[in-house]
This record gives structure tokens, C-alpha cells and sequence, in this order.
């Protein structure tokens, strides 16, 4: 089930980490989806680049939202008003 998240906010103020440590269970569910060991994801500083796409699939983020520095900030209409 995708995680419902304030976008505008939230964008380029946590990292794709800090997006799956903040769901409990989420690191272990990324973890079972690419075959590895929780404790492997636990370890990741940043989330891999080659495991965006998979790593989105898994867990309903866009890959903008998990590494917003591989990607251009969108324009947000709430930072508009």
C-alpha cells in the first residue's frame, strides 16, 4: 500500500532513508522485495540509484521523493499560493 505523504513539504527536506525509517516495517519490507537482508538495507546511507525503480515499485515513493538530488525539484502549486 503506497504511503500517503505531504509532497510539498515534505520535498528535499528528508532523504529517501529518513522516508522508509519513518514507516515501521518499511526497511524490512524493501529488504524481503530485493531479496536482502534488512540489516544491508539498514546499512544504506543514501537508497542505491540502481535500485530506485524497484525500491519505488516496493513501497508506492516516487523515486524524487527517495533521491531528491538524482532528480529536479517539481513545481509544487501549495509553495505558489
Amino acid at each position: 500500500m503506497p504511503i500517503a505523504l505531504p509532497w510539498c513539504k515534505q520535498w528535499g527536506m528528508s532523504t529517501g532513508m529518513a522516508l522508509l525509517r519513518a514507516e515501521r516495517g518499511l526497511q524490512a519490507k524493501v529488504a524481503h522485495g530485493l531479496g536482502l537482508t534488512r540489516a544491508a538495507v539498514v546499512k544504506w546511507r543514501n537508497i542505491p540509484a540502481d535500485r530506485l525503480i524497484e525500491i519505488e515499485q516496493i513501497t508506492g515513493i516516487p523515486r524524487e521523493a527517495l533521491r531528491p538530488d538524482l532528480f529536479r525539484k517539481p513545481a509544487c502549486a501549495c509553495e505558489a499560493a
